[in-house]
């Protein structure tokens, strides 16, 4: 008889919590509570085994609403407390819940550093251009010219991009969903969940209050299928209405072309997100900034590469091995010492 334990079986409910869930009514974070609340039931992991980790912010009271172990650590800092857990517990399902001003300001340089590194986390950045929390300030991804309660004359910064941030920082899963867009959402979400090193989503996110529509133009009904364009690894990057419209490489640039007359899905770039050349992938991140061009989202990058925290506890076990373990007083009274008088 099999003695094997069976993966718990949960279902959203067993991961919302009795705290009121206190985000003004509209705000997108709903939207992606409950699919990310959708999706934890489906991973076979136990519940006490995932932590969902919080910078400051409006995104950051997601543990608050997750029925899991968690922090609310300080504004930044998020990337950097859940790198010193999964390092430790390499075990855990470790979340991190952020923004894209704690994540990408005072936080940025913790961002690139547990991206470089692969730690085994999984990111979530709420973007919706604009420093909700603290009422309406502009934001390291506000578009230049954005007109805020801290640049009423128009922002002069140039705005972060997360996707190519975290393309550059060489991150090894690097995708982005709509908060409106549900299904979507919730796949990107586990295929996020599958991958072994950091997983860094983008989640474009609507702030009803402060910045509403910042989206728009890629969320109604209407624009969507012009707009956007989705990526799907081994398959043509085709959009339009009537899925007319194609994007084919020319040269080291992109460019735009109509289905017919010649032109068919195979002269179309097919979707690589496995490739080790991260050019691809950058590339891909920027499409958005020129003109006429649809946002992708979708999965842009997913390659395998070693994991900090594995690397770290190997190298920790393997000097054990070779040095026995070591004797935290004698390591404290050893080398130079000296008194203060």
């Amino acid at each position: 008889m099999s003695t094997a334990t069976l993966p718990p079986i949960y279902t959203k409910k067993d991961f919302q919590t009795d705290q009121e869930v206190r985000w003004c009514p509209g705000c997108g974070d709903y939207a992606i509570l409950s699919a990310v609340q959708s999706v934890f039931p489906e991973l076979g992991i136990p519940r006490e085994k995932f932590v969902v980790i919080s910078g400051i912010g409006c995104s950051s009271r997601f543990p608050y609403y997750m029925n899991t172990f968690g922090f609310h650590t300080i504004h930044g800092r998020a990337p950097a407390v859940a790198t010193g857990l999964k390092v430790i517990r390499p075990d855990l399902e470790v979340w991190v819940a952020t923004g894209d001003g704690d994540a990408l300001s005072i936080g940025g340089n913790h961002t690139i550093h547990m991206l470089r590194r692969n730690v085994g986390l999984k990111v979530l950045l709420f973007n919706n251009r604009i420093y909700g929390l603290t009422k309406g300030q502009y934001s390291p991804t506000s578009e230049l010219g954005k007109k805020a309660k801290s640049t009423p004359l128009g922002s002069v910064d140039r705005p972060f991009y997360p996707l190519s941030l975290a393309i550059g920082a060489e991150a090894t899963f690097v995708a982005r969903s709509v908060d409106v867009f549900q299904q979507h959402l919730k796949d990107v979400l586990r295929k996020a969940a599958a991958h072994q090193g950091s997983a860094f989503v983008e989640i474009l996110q609507n702030c009803n209050i402060f910045n509403d529509g910042a989206w728009e133009g890629i969320t109604e009904k209407d624009a969507r299928s012009e707009q956007v364009v989705q990526l799907e690894h081994g398959k043509p990057l085709i959009f339009g209405k009537n899925r007319d419209k194609g994007i084919r490489l020319n040269g080291l640039d992109l460019e735009i072309v109509s289905l017919g007359n010649g032109i068919a899905e195979k002269d179309l770039l097919i979707h690589d997100a496995h490739t080790p050349n991260a050019a691809y992938s950058f590339l891909l991140s920027q499409m958005e900034l020129r003109p006429g061009f649809p946002t992708p989202i979708g999965v842009l990058r997913s390659v395998n590469a070693p994991r900090y925290e594995d690397q770290m506890n190997n190298q920790v076990r393997d000097t054990i091995a070779l040095r026995g373990a070591g004797d935290i007083t004698k390591l404290l009274h050893d080398g130079d010492t000296w008194e203060v008088k």
